[in-house]
């Protein structure tokens, strides 16, 4: 392969076709700011921000098996550059591209904060744990400028409401403060996603993260902080990191997490194309390999939309890899239990703001 071929520091190698635009769909663009992008779009790799106004920020998630009832995205789009990351195909609904646009316009939501606030103080919203990121990583490098997240964690403080978060990055790691606080009354979980202990893998798999080394990190100062921690290995890659399964556990554990979880790879939508096309780039010699058995898992296709086993596959190879976690969890997590998030004191917060009037 040379180096002309594959574009360094970027997950996808292309921008493949928009299906909405191939059908004459409408792209949601009414709360996109197009006057206020940053950055240098002539230059082909380059990051390239696009503040946005939405009308909402709370999201319920009617997928039954995700682990969550309400998600909050303050970016769309991620410049981490996860090859098979199931958000891409989100970006088409913009009017991007799943391939490379989704790695190099990401969309700001810049009155995340206020619309939390103005969801939290609503007579009708009953408190639920709502997660950050249920779709793109809320910790994604431009977070250490714009602070977004850190905003959002204030406002769940303020209103004492319970926040899952999910993140692949070590920044998480400067908001201590604000989760050692939500912690004390159990209003909040962090999980940590590490697909590899090898720094090579992660670098191709997830060219713009936080290392291996960071990552592990993260999980132990969490952990020694009090903060419940449970470490995601999501996607398990036959012939990339499906031999890690029983190491990777018994690292987490050492760390101080409380729980494992996993989903298997699933190549949706533009993924596949996107996937296949990385690849045959940058692992030509295990290209059909990979492929095939990714084939194998959800019945001899790429995609796998179907509640219930999407996340799981099926077949010999699905079933060892639940096999090795369930032993990888007996003998290195024994009965360690994530706690339930408390969402008695948001109500018991409104109550008495609405005595004081």
């Amino acid at each position: 392969m040379s180096s002309n071929e594959f574009i360094k520091g970027r997950g996808a190698q292309l921008n493949v076709s928009n299906r909405f635009d191939e059908h004459s769909h409408e792209t949601r663009d009414d709360f996109l700011n197009y006057c206020a992008a940053e950055g240098e779009e002539a230059e082909d790799n380059k990051t390239r921000l696009i503040e946005t106004f939405p009308k909402s920020i709370v999201n319920k998630v009617t997928s039954p098996d995700v682990g969550m009832d309400f998600s909050l995205n303050p970016y769309q789009g991620c410049e981490h550059g996860c090859i098979y990351c199931y958000a891409r195909n989100s970006h088409e609904y913009w009017g991007y591209s799943a391939g490379l646009d989704f790695e190099q316009k990401i969309l700001v939501k810049r009155n995340a904060v206020e619309l939390l606030e103005k969801k939290l103080k609503s007579k009708s919203w009953e408190a639920k744990p709502i997660v950050l990121s249920g779709n793109t990583d809320c910790y994604q490098p431009i977070e250490k400028k714009l602070r977004i997240t850190r905003s959002l964690l204030q406002t769940f403080l303020k209103y004492r409401h319970p926040v899952g978060m999910i993140t692949k990055n070590a920044l998480i790691q400067r908001d201590l403060d604000i989760l050692k606080e939500l912690a004390q009354d159990n209003l909040v979980s962090v999980a940590i996603s590490i697909t590899s202990l090898q720094e090579e893998t992660r670098r191709i798999l997830e060219p713009r993260t936080a290392s291996i080394k960071k990552r592990l990190e993260t999980v132990e100062k969490l952990s020694e902080a009090n903060v419940p921690v449970t470490v995601m290995m999501a996607p398990i890659i036959p012939s990339i990191n499906s031999h890690e399964i029983m190491p990777l556990v018994k690292e987490i554990a050492n760390r101080g997490a409380l729980s494992v979880g996993y989903t298997i790879v699933r190549l949706n939508g533009a993924i596949g194309e996107i996937f296949s096309d990385w690849i045959r780039k940058a692992m030509p010699d295990r290209a059909d390999k990979v492929l095939n058995q990714i084939q194998h898992i959800h019945g001899g296709s790429l995609n796998d939309s179907r509640f219930g086993t999407r996340m799981k596959g099926e077949g010999e190879f699905a079933n060892q890899v639940k096999q090795q976690f369930k032993l990888a969890r007996k003998l290195y997590l024994g009965d360690r239990q994530k706690p339930k998030l408390n969402c008695k004191l948001h109500e018991d917060f409104k109550d008495g703001q609405m005595k004081l009037f």
